[in-house]
């Protein structure tokens, strides 16, 4: 078996790695958006609680998380998937850290178009997802750019619950062709591929939605 047969082998774990990213990179997104617009909406009631919960998964390890999810709450009799395990722990993690990131794009928002559209007679919720929204996502795009490519870093963590992804593969085949050096470069040239792709996906829509005039002198 040549090197490119070992990528092949390991590719047939390509799409439960890509639905694996994908999936936490959802979870993220809506996570982080939710936060990020309640604790903008104004709800001071809310902040401590959407404060706590920032403070806390930006802290804890994911493998941790994942673990307590997936083997801790059977126990209490909650059974949890293997994609839905991952996208409670590490989709929330990152939704903690798209939180902060959007938190971030929002102060960036001109007051004065606020402003505008309050004098115009439009609802707090109106001006975030009409107004606000818009440019904060178009701002964060640097942010998400980085916690997504984190998500596709930590999608080997789903090996640990049974998801058969290129890191199974990968185990699977070093312990039947003791060719570890070789089947873990093929590994990284692939987890490489999927980054570039991904990328090459954001930088198109960063460049089909980019604010008029932003980055330019």
């Amino acid at each position: 078996m040549n090197f490119f047969e070992l990528v092949a082998q390991l590719a047939q774990g390509l799409v439960s790695t890509v639905v694996v990213t994908l999936v936490c990179s959802g979870t993220g997104m809506a996570v982080g958006l939710t936060v990020a617009g309640l604790r903008r909406m104004g709800y001071a009631h809310l902040v401590p609680f959407l404060d706590g919960f920032t403070y806390i998964f930006r802290g804890v390890p994911v493998l941790v998380l994942l673990f307590l999810v997936y083997f801790g709450l059977p126990s209490v009799g909650i059974k949890v998937g293997p994609l839905l395990a991952m996208a409670l722990s590490l989709g929330l993690i990152a939704g903690a850290y798209l939180a902060e990131v959007f938190r971030g794009a929002l102060d960036s928002v001109e007051a004065s178009e606020i402003l505008a559209a309050e004098a115009m007679g439009m609802s707090r919720f109106q001006i975030l997802t009409s107004i606000e929204f818009p440019q904060m996502l178009r701002l964060a795009v640097p942010g998400m750019i980085n916690e997504f490519t984190s998500i596709l870093k930590y999608s080997p963590f789903a090996y640990t619950v049974g998801i058969a992804e290129i890191t199974k593969q990968a185990m699977t085949l070093t312990a039947t062709t003791l060719r570890g050096i070789e089947i873990y470069l093929a590994v990284g040239v692939l987890y490489f591929l999927i980054y570039r792709i991904l990328l090459a996906g954001v930088h198109f829509l960063e460049k089909r939605y980019q604010v008029p005039g932003l980055g330019t002198t």
